[in-house]
């Protein structure tokens, strides 16, 4: 059997019906209470917007008077403990380490082989002091001397940390000031402890 009319028609036909009307009130009524006090009351033009709609079904009915629900849109799916004990997981590749030569130590002690100066890469300019050192384990690498101005030659005992030079390439070590023959830095204000410089006695 064709359906005679459409579901929005329906729909507005339904809103007409349940919609409260007052029975021929006034425009605009005022009553008189004990305490002098004004009260208005429903009017056909304020009666227009009390708008009430209407659930096609009880579930949306439901839905709209229970508080909302609190949900994630993308949950996350955690493995059972049979998934695990099968084996679903998988093991992270270690990192590649940026000090090699150092082989899981934080720092080792070398041998100055020689002192020299080398240029930074673009764009910025200036002299960096650096020196190769004979490890302890015998690898030989090339370090950088931080700071103003050292006291190492051929033959000095220095101590080697790990720690790239930001713009010298395959500089990947860094020497530490204030241990063994290199010494600290003398007129360093700020930040003393990297330096290697003593705290200035007070007058």
């Amino acid at each position: 059997m064709p359906q005679l009319i459409s579901p929005l028609a329906l729909r507005a036909l339904r809103t007409l019906v349940q919609r409260q009307t007052p029975s021929c009130a006034p425009l605009r009524t005022l009553s008189t209470t004990t305490n002098q006090g004004l009260t208005h009351r429903a009017t056909p033009i304020t009666a227009r917007f009390n708008f009430q709609p209407v659930f096609r079904t009880q579930t949306a009915q439901l839905l709209s008077t229970t508080a909302r629900r609190q949900f994630s849109s993308s949950p996350i799916i955690r493995a059972t403990y049979n998934q695990v004990r099968r084996g679903c997981r998988q093991g992270q590749r270690a990192r590649r380490g940026r000090s090699p030569a150092l082989k899981d130590h934080p720092s080792l002690k070398g041998v100055c082989l020689k002192t020299g100066v080398t240029k930074p890469k673009k764009p910025n300019s200036g002299e960096r002091k650096i020196a190769r050192v004979r490890l302890s384990s015998g690898k030989v690498v090339t370090t950088i001397i931080p700071g103003e101005g050292h006291n190492i030659q051929q033959h000095s005992v220095v101590q080697v940390r790990g720690g790239r030079a930001q713009d010298c390439p395959g500089v990947k070590y860094h020497l530490v000031r204030g241990a063994m023959d290199l010494g600290g830095v003398g007129s360093r204000q700020t930040s003393r402890s990297k330096y290697g410089t003593k705290k200035p006695k007070g007058n």
